[in-house]
């Protein structure tokens, strides 16, 4: 990473980042059946319950996260994604405790998130346990699922 690398809230106007997003749920539909697809759209992440930031090395998108807010003290980190570029730089645990970071801000007590069990998502857990977080039942709207592994960090 260079010193110019900058996370900042983003309003998904960009057509990186639509981009962007476009190949995580054209990856997560070619990885895991259709019903076990959790991924957010465009207008899912517009809402006002979720907040986007976008992670820019210069003029270059390295990576995206949002995170939702299920209560109060309750949050599920959603599209966490980075570009073939940035992997292996430390992109996706910066832009993660960014994410965190904010939560913590918020008040919330817990983040949760669910990923795919597929091989695919391997390094994804793997973040996701290095930054502490545990797997948990499902959460929110989500049902047991063999597709699906849900954890959760206290904070």
């Amino acid at each position: 990473m260079t010193s110019e690398l900058r996370i900042e809230v983003d309003d998904l106007s960009r057509p990186q980042v639509h981009a962007l997003l476009t190949e995580h749920l054209e990856d997560m539909h070619a990885t895991s059946p259709a019903e076990s697809v959790h991924a957010l759209d465009l207008s899912g992440l517009s809402g006002p319950d979720v907040t986007v930031w976008t992670v820019w090395d210069v003029n270059t998108l390295w990576g995206i996260a949002a995170l939702k807010e299920l209560d109060p003290e309750h949050g599920e980190l959603k599209s966490m994604r980075t570009s073939a570029e940035a992997r292996g730089r430390g992109v996706a645990s910066s832009l993660l405790v960014h994410v965190l970071d904010d939560a913590r801000r918020r008040g919330y007590v817990r983040v949760s998130l669910e990923t795919g069990t597929q091989d695919y998502f391997a390094a994804a857990r793997r973040l996701y346990v290095r930054h502490g977080f545990v797997e948990c039942p499902p959460f929110a709207d989500y049902v047991l699922d063999p597709s699906s592994t849900f954890f959760s960090l206290s904070l």
